[in-house]
């Protein structure tokens, strides 16, 4: 199976995870939301797959391109 790598598009704070761990996702089905200049901001799947696992939690402040989930696809 492919590893996909789930990356943040811009820095912010986790405000909601969206699926848990074995959850299966069509490319775009959104992640987990980021809060980020008080908008909040979808990280979405880049490829369907199913969450193998989620690297940050709620309140967890991220930056761009920081991989924050994976997927195997």
């Amino acid at each position: 199976m492919a590893e996909i790598k789930v990356e943040s598009e811009i820095a912010g704070k986790v405000w909601k995870i969206e699926v848990g761990i074995g959850d299966r996702l069509e490319e775009d089905d959104p992640v987990m939301i980021l809060e980020s200049m008080k908008m909040e901001i979808p990280v979405l799947a880049p490829a369907a797959g199913t969450v193998r696992e989620i690297l940050v939690r709620e309140e967890d402040a991220v930056e761009e391109g920081q991989v924050v989930a994976l997927l195997d696809g």
